[in-house]
């Protein structure tokens, strides 16, 4: 027997009802993933002129294409901003200044693009520096994922530290789904950073990385345990990696405590829940981790357990 559309319009308002942890009715206007995804695109065609756009931009043209683009992502991106701002207002704003807030935030944003764009250049030069792979800059910036990725992200970390909700986690993950790479927003990362190849690479929320960090797909920077999940909450659980650390593929490195000394090699397939000294290459194997003083790779680097 058929069903009605009739009948499956009950059973489906039927489970709204039953399973309402899923439903978001009656509520706040939450910010829409669709337009937030045609922002950041908008985003990345400002950080990276002509490498996003569909057709060549002169650049006599520059001025007046950037003048046109800006006031868009001005508009659109206040709106979703004051809609993240209404859903959950810091403690300090009142309803009143929200719409007022999402105007100087959004302008404060866009104001941080040149810092944005000087960092990203230290991330391009990273990447052609530490790939043989690659031909020349404009390959780096069109064709590799990890450029596109650490761009949405850098971009969502100036929203995640003025406490915008929703917002940066949302572009993160469209970045995630489009590259294989997941990077939270509120990790923090410094310049010519690096990731080869890129997929399956995860840094988490409290994450600190340092100068000059190389990594490879499928490494982990990750959370010792979440249980007690409300306990750990704004808690710093991922690792600190220092400045010239080079981490290879699958390794996996856990905790907030744990810090991984600058100028260290991590080899691929390593489990680390303790810190690392300094300039120390710590390597798998096949039966046992060891860690190996770069100086003397005769002596296990000091402090650390093998």
């Amino acid at each position: 027997m058929k069903a009605t559309v009739t009948q499956l319009t009950n059973d489906l308002i039927a489970s709204y009802a039953r399973y309402g942890g899923i439903n978001h009715l009656d509520g706040k206007n939450l910010p829409s993933k669709r337009t937030i995804s045609l922002i950041t695109v908008d985003l990345l065609r400002l950080l990276f002129p002509g490498f996003f756009d569909e057709k060549l931009i002169h650049s006599s043209e520059l001025k007046a294409e950037t003048a046109v683009l800006l006031d868009s992502v001005l508009g659109a991106l206040e709106d979703e901003i004051r809609k993240s701002l209404e859903y959950n207002p810091p403690a300090d704003l009142a309803k009143k200044d929200i719409t007022t807030a999402a105007h100087t935030i959004t302008r404060e944003f866009l104001n941080r693009l040149p810092q944005v764009r000087e960092i990203l250049q230290t991330d391009v030069e990273a990447a052609y520096a530490g790939d043989p792979a690659a031909l020349s800059k404009e390959e780096v910036i069109v064709a590799y994922p990890f450029i596109e990725t650490i761009a949405v992200q850098r971009l969502a970390h100036e929203l995640y530290q003025k406490h915008i909700p929703l917002i940066p986690r949302i572009m993160t993950e469209w970045a995630h789904a489009r590259t294989g790479m997941d990077l939270h927003p509120g990790a923090k990362i410094g310049t010519h950073f690096f990731v080869d190849h890129c997929t399956g690479t995860v840094v988490g929320e409290t994450a600190t990385i340092g100068n000059h960090v190389k990594m490879y797909h499928g490494v982990t920077l990750g959370a010792k345990s979440t249980s007690h999940v409300e306990q750990l909450r704004g808690k710093k659980r991922h690792p600190t990696i220092e400045d010239h650390v080079t981490i290879y593929p699958g390794a996996t490195i856990l905790g907030g405590d744990t810090v991984i000394g600058a100028g260290t090699t991590i080899g691929g397939n390593v489990f680390i829940m303790d810190s690392v000294a300094p300039n120390s290459l710590v390597i798998y194997d096949g039966l046992d981790m060891r860690v190996l003083n770069k100086a003397d790779k005769d002596k296990p680097a000091p402090g650390v357990r093998i």
